[in-house]
């Protein structure tokens, strides 16, 4: 059962994200975070795992406007949710390290991560990918190669190249069903794509 941490999680993603919206559309940010919130609880996580989802994203999406930056957040994350969930968000923060556009170094470094992530943190990360994948695969279908100009490198062979690694890691780490449908939804997106 959820308790009201989960509410209180939800109340401050949505306003933390409140303005956000997906990229190249006007879906609102907060349907990505309810949809990983919902793979990790379909997948048996717990309530410090779902509320990580909420949160997954917060840190390298919302810092900038945020009192204090991404140490004030963590900070607010860790005071009143714990240190379990800030544990998980910073696991799934990808660019602490490598500035944004330094993007193919700091898709390697998550990558190469991935196999020493707790499993709560593969989790949530697993969880926020297969969306991803899924929402891109939709978008494909719709749209075509113009999908790729949303995204940094403006290259659809490079979210392939990530998206099938991610696949890889996840798979070979152990996650589970998710990580199974992520390849399956991979595979699917690389033969729309004929790559």
């Amino acid at each position: 059962m959820l308790s009201s941490r989960f509410d209180e999680a939800l109340a401050f993603a949505c306003n933390l994200h409140r303005a956000q919206v997906r990229k190249g559309g006007s879906v609102p940010y907060l349907s990505h975070l309810l949809a990983v919130a919902a793979l990790v609880m379909e997948d048996g996580g717990s309530e410090d795992e779902a509320i990580a989802a909420l949160l997954h994203d917060s840190i390298e999406d919302q810092s900038a406007s945020y009192p204090g930056g991404r140490e004030g957040l963590r900070q607010e994350i860790e005071r009143r949710f714990g240190s379990s969930v800030l544990e998980i968000v910073n696991a799934c923060t990808d660019d602490d390290h490598h500035g944004k556009s330094e993007w193919r170094a700091r898709k390697q470094a998550y990558l190469d991560h991935i196999p020493n992530a707790s499993p709560s943190a593969r989790r949530v990360s697993c969880a926020d990918k297969l969306h991803n994948a899924r929402t891109v695969l939709a978008d494909y279908r719709k749209i075509g190669d113009a999908l790729w100009q949303r995204f940094r490198t403006r290259n659809g062979a490079d979210q392939i190249w990530y998206f099938t690694e991610l696949a890889r890691a996840f798979k070979e780490t152990g996650t589970g069903p998710m990580a199974e449908e992520l390849s399956r939804v991979v595979t699917e997106l690389r033969r729309e794509c004929g790559i």
